[in-house]
């Protein structure tokens, strides 16, 4: 999959495609079920398919407080969008000189000049330009005017709900890990890639893959047993998300001990896949305590997974 980053990025042999554009959080099912008709549309016309996203997101700009925690990053939603066998990605710049175009700019500029959009796939609650003042009925218009096709997107259901990160967060945030799943259609996990850390976990006799999750908040924060997908194979383990206040952490970060790994993870991008929670996590008043704590973790941990093995 091609990533074109940014609008000054975009060259002549990207004229001509099928456009969707959304912040496609989690790449969920209903995100999948739009990717299917753009890849099918874009097949029909023989175009590239392209996926617009923004960053930052626009309420992460313009209200960064009531920002909701991201289920993916931005380089985590380019890996899931990838497995979608999407042609381009076009990530923009979001700020306050691209909001405040006008929406007649924001169609013929940048989706007919500088895309030349043959066929655009949006929601009916779709809103762009300054003050949100560009919206689907426009677009309906603008595809007469130029001739573009133009389709609007149907939320998916599952159990008479809408899909939507949102609810899934929801899950999330509420341990109900079968029902993230249902909606993702995977399993949640986070990828990073492997720091050297403080080395407190090898002192006290669990060493750690600690990945840097680069985020200002997160869907979940506890103590999970997880398996890990590393280049040389998957590995259960147990895993700390969060701030790690026992020893004065001020990052919020993933910390995971693999069992019965022998090897170096260092500079590897993983994925880790949480698979049930253990507990919240919680600050503790001295080191052994910690480490008393993390071996009963670990003990839990092992104990999910065979029990779930022996089912």
């Amino acid at each position: 999959m091609e990533l074109i980053r940014g609008l000054q990025n975009i060259r002549a042999q990207h004229q001509g495609c099928v456009l969707t554009i959304g912040n496609f959080d989690g790449v969920h099912v209903g995100h999948q079920a739009v990717l299917a008709q753009l890849r099918q549309r874009a097949t029909e016309l023989n175009l590239p398919s392209v996926v617009m996203v923004f960053e930052p997101q626009p309420l992460e700009l313009f209200n960064p407080q009531a920002a909701p925690a991201r289920l993916t990053r931005f380089r985590e939603k380019y890996h899931w969008l990838k497995q979608q066998g999407i042609d381009r990605l076009l990530c923009v710049k979001f700020n306050r000189a691209f909001a405040s175009q006008q929406p007649s700019e924001f169609i013929e500029d940048l989706l007919l000049n500088r895309l030349g959009v043959q066929h655009l796939i949006v929601g009916d609650d779709f809103c762009f330009g300054k003050n949100r003042a560009g919206n689907f009925a426009m677009l309906q218009q603008a595809s007469v005017q130029h001739g573009f096709g133009l389709t609007s997107t149907a939320s998916l259901l599952k159990n008479n709900q809408r899909v939507s990160s949102t609810l899934i967060r929801e899950a999330l945030a509420q341990d109900q890990f079968e029902r993230a799943t249902d909606m993702l259609g995977r399993e949640f996990s986070l990828m990073g890639r492997v720091r050297h850390g403080a080395k407190l976990g090898r002192q006290l006799g669990f060493p750690t893959a600690n990945v840097w999750l680069y985020r200002k908040t997160l869907p979940l924060q506890g103590v999970y047993a997880v398996e890990a997908i590393t280049k040389g194979g998957r590995w259960h383990g147990v895993a700390n998300i969060g701030s790690r206040p026992t020893v004065a952490g001020r990052v919020e970060q993933l910390e995971a001990h693999f069992f019965d790994f022998q090897g170096d993870l260092y500079g590897q991008q993983i994925e880790v896949v949480l698979k049930h929670k253990i507990r919240a996590e919680q600050k503790f008043a001295s080191v052994d305590e910690l480490q008393a704590q993390i071996q009963r973790d670990a003990a839990a941990a092992r104990a999910w997974f065979a029990a779930t093995a022996s089912v």
